[in-house]
């Protein structure tokens, strides 16, 4: 029996799919392609909200693998008590590095240059000239030290940084130099000029930039969040904002879309884009190689890449 295969992409507009297997268009429409028990490999919507992407879960007895367009991988976390054993759940490693890298730079050269002033001021037909912090000669330090963290660090060297500090769950040494473990970044944050939250959202990393981290960052510093809006705790974040003592430049926010009437809109300091690191003209090219790559694995039998975890017996 052939296998279904479920794609958030049309499979006339991705080259190189392997021929033997059934190719069913889904990206989250009421009506099912076909019976989510036929489907053997799940590849999830993109950038749709988690119960949508876990809908048919339940219904996939015969799914071998769930396979993620996004680098997070929480929205599909609540389905996968749904799953039989040995399932094996993939990310998107390799297909948000470049955009997510690019608009974190984004973000901090627009917040330290001043550009939202600037835009304001243009709409006023006003010459608002003055003296602006440059980004060169400043200490970064990367919370989330994974390929998006890397891809960051990359395209911070040429502004001439004084330091990178790196922070993942675990300790490590790298080309660039050594990353720390979560347990050092009480001591890291009074150094850093700019801190940028690009780690997982996890239970250790829910509210990890609490009240007690935000007051170690020094004064002046910036907070960059490209990660996921509940890593910060929003009111302390509001907290701190409204001092003035720090500034914030968010892609995502907790909670999110953030509501109109929302304080952080109005907050002093805080620069706001609607969560696009990801969904840029770079997304589905590197989105189409990740899954001809991966279904031609799976078909060949050969390990398949960025697998984050396979479900288990106790998996509830």
């Amino acid at each position: 029996m052939t296998a279904d295969v479920w794609l958030p992409i049309p499979p006339g507009e991705i080259e190189g799919l392997p021929e033997g297997l059934a190719y069913r268009f889904w990206n989250g429409e009421e009506d099912f392609p076909a019976d989510p028990a036929d489907c053997a490999f799940y590849v999830v919507p993109y950038m749709k909200p988690s119960p949508l992407c876990v809908r048919p879960m339940p219904e996939m007895s015969h799914v071998q693998v769930v396979q993620t367009l996004s680098a997070g991988i929480d929205h599909v976390e609540p389905g996968l008590r749904h799953l039989r054993p040995g399932v094996r759940l993939c990310n998107a490693r390799g297909v948000h590095e470049a955009s997510t890298g690019e608009l974190t730079l984004a973000l901090i050269l627009a917040s330290l240059r001043g550009v939202p002033d600037f835009v304001r001021a243009q709409d006023r037909g006003e010459w608002l000239a003055g003296f602006r912090p440059a980004l060169a000669d400043k200490n970064v330090l990367i919370v989330g030290y994974g390929s998006i963290g890397e891809a960051i660090e990359d395209r911070l060297v040429p502004f001439e940084v004084a330091r990178v500090a790196r922070v993942a769950r675990s300790e490590r040494t790298t080309a660039r130099g050594p990353v720390h473990p979560l347990t050092e970044l009480p001591a890291l944050l009074p150094e850093a000029d700019v801190v940028i939250l690009s780690t997982p959202l996890t239970e250790t990393t829910r509210g990890l930039a609490g009240a007690d981290f935000l007051s170690r960052m020094k004064d002046g510093a910036l907070l960059v969040n490209v990660a996921r809006g509940p890593v910060v705790d929003t009111k302390a974040l509001l907290a701190e904002l409204e001092t003035g003592r720090i500034t914030a430049a968010l892609d995502v926010t907790d909670p999110e879309p953030l509501p109109r009437e929302h304080p952080l809109w109005r907050a002093p300091g805080v620069l706001i884009s609607p969560h696009v690191g990801g969904p840029t003209s770079a997304f589905l090219p590197r989105a189409r190689r990740l899954l001809v790559d991966q279904l031609n694995r799976y078909v060949n039998r050969e390990p398949l890449r960025n697998v984050i975890l396979t479900t288990g017996a106790s998996t509830d």
